[in-house]
């Protein structure tokens, strides 16, 4: 369910499905219904395991900072349905909204979409009505069959491939793989992160056949660590900026920063812009995302970390952040996740576990959670706000993680104390 969305669907008498069904045949249908407004924007496409989120950030703040103005869809959402639609970093209104639901409404899309492609009809609608000069698009769930694979993008990018969603895009990363590469389209190129080699052979044969070339991190572009930040190469054009200093944490973000880097040298080409390195390190230091090892409170911690590749990353930042340290965990997994992995990611820091309840029919139960783990201080935590509260006037390092939903809960509910 994304909250929010069904008060204008019932304000405007306009049906769609809460259900998942992998396809593009409606959803092209619609879009043709409404003179394919999908075709008028100019789109940066993301897939992937993890890292989506994060390069879309950066590639957000290096495109405002060269001028342009940046529309971008993002799944799932930080509070409602609004944030996930946003143009220059301001989530659509609720006037907006009533104007692209007005336009579905009297284009008869009424019963013919599930809530998901509804929303990304509404998406492409914004977006040309507020005359963005470029639109970063987030899948939703593989690639492939994702609503949002509509689009003939300047450039896709993947940043990471790992198993997650098994029920619709099959148990093995070769299966997987083939639904991320779906994005792919012709004689458009990919920039592709670190992925295991199985994933890798699948991407370049895809491309191949889509007479796409292929971007590879640590192949034709890299990262450095320097003494005064870290410095970026892309061996194709001979392009070097260095004094790079990220706000985001972790190694891991500056492989996203570098992925969004080479995306956005394809943009400047498409859109004929002069790149600024001055521009780009500015960027990079202006880019932050909710809900990636964000310090809502003192000494407390939200990270969406919700499958076992995610969570490793947040392993590594907490060992490089606060090596010695203790930590404590408030944890809530979705059912339908990997959760005795994610837990054991968990466990290789910490031995203090607090496990909560929160508002998701698919959220697996606090004393569930606390069976599946292994370490010697868990807890079923009743009033996680409060125990927060304490825990930062204490000075007590805590993450909040395992679901971004749990996060959305949390951050609402910080909000009002």
């Amino acid at each position: 369910m994304i909250p929010k969305l069904n008060s204008y669907k019932e304000k405007w008498n306009v049906q769609s499905d809460d259900v998942i069904k992998p396809g593009l045949t409606a959803i092209q249908e619609a879009l043709a219904r409404l003179d394919n407004p999908e075709n008028k924007l100019q789109v940066v496409h993301l897939a992937g395991t993890n890292g989506k989120g994060s390069t879309l950030t950066f590639l957000e703040s290096i495109a405002k900072e060269h001028g342009l103005r940046v529309g971008k869809f993002m799944s799932p959402c930080i509070l409602d349905v609004h944030d996930q639609i946003q143009v220059e970093g301001q989530a659509i209104t609720e006037a907006e909204m009533n104007h692209v639901f007005q336009q579905m409404q009297a284009a008869g899309l009424s019963g013919k979409l599930t809530d998901f492609e509804l929303l990304t009809v509404a998406v492409f609608l914004h977006f040309v009505a507020s005359d963005v000069d470029i639109a970063l698009i987030e899948a939703g769930m593989g690639g492939l069959l994702d609503s949002t694979n509509v689009v003939t993008p300047i450039v896709s990018i993947i940043p990471s491939i790992a198993l997650e969603h098994t029920n619709f895009l099959g148990n093995t990363i070769e299966s997987i793989t083939h639904h991320k590469a779906g994005i792919i389209k012709p004689y458009r190129p990919v920039v592709i992160g670190d992925l295991p080699l199985e994933a890798k052979n699948i991407v370049y044969q895809e491309a191949q056949k889509q007479h796409s070339s292929v971007l590879e991190l640590n192949h034709h572009f890299y990262i450095e660590q320097e003494n005064d930040g870290e410095s970026y190469m892309h061996n194709d054009n001979s392009f070097h900026i260095t004094k790079l200093t990220r706000t985001m944490k972790g190694a891991h973000q500056g492989n996203n920063m570098a992925l969004a880097i080479t995306a956005f040298f394809e943009v400047a080409t498409a859109l004929e812009l002069q790149l600024s390195k001055e521009a780009i390190q500015k960027a990079v230091k202006n880019a932050t995302i909710l809900g990636r090892f964000e310090e809502i409170m003192p000494y407390i911690f939200l990270d969406g970390a919700h499958n076992p590749a995610s969570a490793g990353k947040l392993i590594e930042t907490i060992k490089h952040e606060f090596p010695g340290e203790q930590i404590t965990f408030v944890i809530g997994i979705l059912a339908d996740k990997a959760v005795t992995e994610i837990l054991q990611q968990f466990e290789q820091v910490s031995d203090y576990f607090y496990f909560v309840d929160f508002n998701n029919p698919r959220a697996m139960a606090a004393h569930n959670m606390l069976e599946l783990s292994n370490a010697s201080h868990k807890v079923v935590l009743e009033d996680y706000v409060q125990f927060l509260k304490l825990q930062s006037e204490n000075k007590s390092r805590t993450i909040v993680s395992g679901s971004l939903y749990l996060l959305t809960e949390v951050r609402s509910r910080l909000k009002n104390i």
